[in-house]
């Protein structure tokens, strides 16, 4: 259970900042902490009066979709159930782009401006209000609370966005002491800082890690090779985000650090979409999103087939996201998880359309396929795969004496059994692979974009993890 400090930390002290900051986050987080235990139907019928208010209010104040409603006859009144959102265009990036004013509601409060990287490199900005702000701490405060920790238990987070390591000044550090959290920037992944990262975790001995999955196994395999034991230090949980989380880190960084390992997925944009239960069930934000998969065709696809996801936040009114297509793919799932809680699941998550590669015929296939063929070769230390177009796919390695040159035939045959014989295969031994400017380390990234993003035929090969992070 957590400890005094951590009741004042949880119960006084942040709230208080976020009543400075015009957060309505802890009301928030009381109020979805009743709502998970909602009966399925409870929940679908609360989202559906949220949702009719949101457009409402969109209606009123977003020119963009005033515009648009006005244009293709939709009226918020009209709505009378959840699938009435099929009849709204989809919400892309390339329309973000090109109508980000029209976007910002007439009457809204102060917004923050945002960007993703995006994996073409070029970013999407866009903007975020209170509200929204507010939402989202209050989904992330909850989810964490379903693991027995809470704002003020020692942590360490991994992580190498710009935007949380530019913002690094005295108040936000000040508040950081004060909440018992600590930061370690993850772009920088060189031993040195490696063994200064595991020295740093040792000392704080956090009740929680939160970070990358693939940051957090890094610093964990690093562990195991100095032989330094983590498992003593009271590690409760590590919680992962932002990228796909593979069976092989979960296992990694549960066995160096002796805890549980709970995914997250969602993104900057989309806002946090779902998080992991102890009962092993990824829970959809229902009270604030409205999720759907998408297939080839564009229709929304049924529980249990993979789709390209799409997402509503209901708390995006200032900026809103309304059937944002997120370039990621998963599956809904169909059941009610162990743990009781009524919200809908979210039972698998493939990737982002760009960890998929595309064969010479045009057969889509997941970048697990090319993974496999050389994430556990002997002498390996780090990998990266490019793919260039459907003719050429880049590898670059860093290894070790350990490692067999003969391989690299053997590794450039199966790419070209997989993808094609007419597929050219360099292979590139480098010193070492940086991470995105992000600090996320990508292992697959393409640059060939599927016939249409979410078409996973029977050809995409089967993910490693019924739970991943996009």
């Amino acid at each position: 259970m957590s400890g005094l400090y951590t009741k004042l930390a949880a119960g006084v002290m942040f709230p208080l900042h976020e009543r400075l900051k015009g957060h309505s986050s802890v009301a928030l987080r009381r109020a979805l902490e009743a709502s998970q235990w909602f009966s399925p139907e409870q929940i679908a019928e609360l989202r559906l009066q949220k949702l009719r208010a949101f457009l409402r209010r969109v209606n009123d104040s977003v020119p963009y979709y005033h515009d648009l409603f006005a244009r293709i006859g939709f009226a918020p009144d009209s709505v009378t159930g959840l699938n009435d959102l099929s009849r709204l265009p989809f919400l892309t990036k390339a329309l973000i782009r090109q109508h980000t004013e029209a976007l910002k509601a007439t009457d809204a409060g102060p917004l923050k401006r945002y960007n993703t990287g995006g994996s073409s490199g070029e970013p999407l900005v866009f903007y975020i209000g209170k509200d929204r702000v507010s939402h989202d701490v209050a989904s992330k405060w909850r989810a964490t609370r379903w693991w027995d920790v809470d704002i003020g238990d020692p942590e360490i987070v991994v992580w190498g966005s710009p935007i949380e390591l530019g913002s690094q000044d005295r108040v936000r550090a000040i508040r950081d002491r004060a909440l018992r959290t600590s930061l370690l920037a993850a772009f920088e992944m060189s031993d040195a800082n490696l063994d200064r990262f595991v020295a740093q975790i040792r000392a704080v001995r956090p009740r929680m890690l939160f970070g990358y999955p693939s940051a957090l196994a890094h610093i964990a395999a690093h562990a195991d090779k100095r032989g330094i034991a983590m498992t003593d230090i009271g590690v409760k949980v590590a919680f992962v985000t932002s990228e796909k989380l593979y069976d092989y880190q979960r296992e990694q960084i549960a066995k160096t650090f002796g805890c549980r390992v709970a995914n997250g997925y969602g993104g900057r944009d989309a806002g946090f979409i779902a998080h992991e239960c102890p009962s092993g069930s990824m829970h959809i934000t229902a009270e604030d999103l409205i999720v759907e998969t998408i297939g080839p065709d564009d229709r929304p696809t049924p529980a249990g087939t993979p789709g390209e996801i799409v997402v509503t936040h209901l708390a995006t009114r200032e900026f809103p996201f309304i059937r944002y297509r997120t370039g990621d793919v998963g599956v809904l799932g169909s059941s009610r998880c162990a743990c009781g809680r009524g919200l809908p699941l979210l039972q698998e998550i493939q990737g982002r359309s760009t960890d998929f590669v595309v064969a010479q015929n045009g057969t889509i296939m997941h970048g697990l396929a090319l993974i496999y063929v050389i994430r556990d070769l002997a002498g390996v230390r780090q990998f990266k795969i490019i793919q260039e177009s459907q003719d050429l796919v880049r590898v670059l390695l860093v290894v070790d004496a350990a490692f067999d040159h003969k391989l690299l035939d053997s590794i450039r045959d199966t790419f070209r059994l997989r993808l094609g014989q007419g597929v050219q295969v360099p292979i590139e031994l480098v010193d070492e692979i940086k991470p995105e400017r992000s600090g996320k380390f990508r292992y697959v990234v393409s640059a060939v974009t599927p016939v249409r993003p979410g078409a996973l035929g029977e050809s995409a090969a089967k993910p490693e993890s019924a739970q991943g992070s996009g």
